[in-house]
């Protein structure tokens, strides 16, 4: 098969090669896939870039794709040949993962695909639509309730203001322009706030009219505490997923007094109950939402380093695909 790998952390055009490396077989339990598109997400080139230590000589890069199974091994059954899926946790805990024309993987992080849905949209699905759902949904139904949801047109904000839409709620994101205010409303933003010309906090009280926010979808804990605390409702939840301006947050004790529960959420790790869910309620809003999804742009397998970089540099609004198939 076809594939890009590295065999030292670095600089994308300096570590990524793309050549061919054996065909990998499925072992007991598991399922290969012949992958028609791969997602890039930054936690794939961030550990490229060495964030994380080499586990093992050589390393294919990425967690998320989509394709077709085509080889099963023992004990999963015959008939899931052909079937179209999704992939997820690729790379986690093993060292070949989705930036090749095939991947074998346990049966169970393969997920049945709608046919509606492209393999471009399909390799956008396992960490950033899954995270978005635990952030949402940590602590329960969102049915009724306000959901403020910071960086609204990030990869992973488009799909928290999308599932709580889908959930019942009433949203509120959070944006850095006039471009990323129309991505927002685009996913289903009940009201959007440009924190670089307003006041968010004012605004959160102009919007519910001083009623305040149930959950927060976070995407930099540390910065953007301080400007929605005070809208926080007694039992309030934050969810945050990132973290990269601030690596501390402070946490005044005053909001001890709202029962205030604040999660960290890395979805790699979440348990195995809540990835259950999430599967689950990602099946129905396939079947029975309106998901949209933004790919920025698209890359064939031999340029993955210019797409490397491209997720690097931040500059954009939806997510890089790499074509492999």
């Amino acid at each position: 098969m076809r594939a890009a790998w590295y065999e030292r952390n670095g600089p994308a055009h300096e570590v990524l090669q793309v050549g061919e490396q054996p065909d990998p077989m499925p072992g007991p339990g598991e399922v290969r896939v012949r992958l028609r598109a791969s997602g890039i997400n930054p936690s794939d080139a961030k550990g490229r870039g060495g964030n994380r230590p080499m586990s093992a000589p050589l390393i294919i890069p990425g967690s998320d794709g989509a394709g077709v199974i085509d080889a099963v091994g023992a004990r999963v059954p015959k008939r899931r040949i052909g079937e179209r899926v999704w992939v997820y946790y690729g790379q986690f805990q093993r060292a070949w993962g989705t930036s090749a024309q095939m991947i074998a993987l346990p049966s169970q992080l393969a997920v049945p695909l709608p046919a509606k849905i492209p393999y471009a949209a399909g390799a956008c699905l396992g960490v950033p639509v899954m995270t978005a759902h635990r952030c949402v949904f940590c602590e329960g139904p969102v049915e009724g309730l306000t959901v403020l949801v910071t960086g609204g047109a990030g990869v992973v904000g488009h799909y928290a203001v999308q599932l709580a839409r889908w959930g019942g709620a009433r949203v509120i994101a959070t944006v850095s322009s006039d471009e990323k205010a129309a991505h927002a409303k685009k996913g289903g933003a009940h009201a959007v706030i440009d924190y670089r010309r307003e006041d968010v906090a004012a605004r959160l009280h102009q919007i519910t009219r001083g009623a305040g926010i149930d959950r927060v979808v976070d995407v930099e804990l540390g910065v953007n505490l301080p400007t929605y605390a005070a809208a926080l409702r007694p039992n309030a939840a934050i969810a945050c997923y990132a973290s990269v301006a601030a690596q501390e947050a402070t946490l005044p004790l005053r909001l001890r007094q709202l029962n205030l529960n604040v999660r960290m959420v890395y979805v790699y790790t979440m348990p195995e109950d809540a990835r259950r869910r999430a599967l689950a309620d990602i099946a129905r809003w396939l079947q029975d939402g309106r998901p949209k999804f933004t790919v920025a742009r698209r890359f064939a397998l031999d340029r993955i380093a210019d797409a490397h970089d491209y997720v690097e540099s931040g500059q954009r609004i939806g997510q890089a695909v790499l074509d492999v198939g």
